[in-house]
């Protein structure tokens, strides 16, 4: 019966392309599960952030995953070059926007409305849209900043607020009600 000493050499898996690199103090598995993590973020559609990730990591990446990480940065870019919305005006851009908002892609929605706002620091529908989306999302706070500065620009949108069935949550706090009401 043979025993396993401490000086018996372990073998290593081979690799049709030799052996397995070693992990120099977990430099490479840091590696190996950032890399993993960017190819999550492909597969949820996330190519903007996989790219950056995947740039990030192509710097000081073991020589084995360089090729596979360029192939994917090229494949996020054809991914976001191909995903690219064009709108033909900033009401269909809002529109967009908040369809992303009723299917429940909050984080696509807020991206979109940010934009709109970027975009156009005037536009008071995408104020509107964020105050809407921090109401569904329990963000009382930035729901009344949004919809404070919404009715800055529109004081029209006090009276639509009024009516809109988003805001229920919000119903019960008095900064809201003051907001809306500020007559009484």
């Amino acid at each position: 019966m043979k025993t396993a000493t401490a000086s018996t050499p372990t073998k290593r898996p081979r690799i049709l392309a030799g052996t397995v690199p070693p992990l120099a103090n977990g430099t490479r598995a840091l590696a190996l599960s950032n890399y993993e993590a960017a190819l999550r973020l492909m597969q949820s559609g996330k190519f903007d952030k996989a790219s950056v990730a995947l740039q990030l990591l192509l710097a000081n990446s073991p020589a084995d995953l360089t090729e596979r990480i360029r192939m994917y940065i090229n494949a996020c870019a054809q991914q976001i070059a191909k995903g690219k919305k064009t709108f033909l005006s900033g009401e269909e851009h809002y529109d967009y926007a908040i369809s992303l908002l009723n299917e429940g892609h909050y984080d696509d929605a807020r991206d979109q409305l940010k934009q709109i706002i970027s975009d156009n620091p005037q536009a008071d529908y995408g104020f509107y849209g964020l105050a809407v989306l921090s109401s569904m999302t329990g963000d009382s706070h930035h729901c009344l900043e949004h919809l404070t500065e919404s009715i800055r620009l529109n004081p029209r949108n006090r009276i639509q607020a009024r009516a809109d069935s988003d805001f229920q949550d919000m119903a019960d706090d008095p900064r809201f009600t003051e907001l809306l009401y500020p007559e009484v």
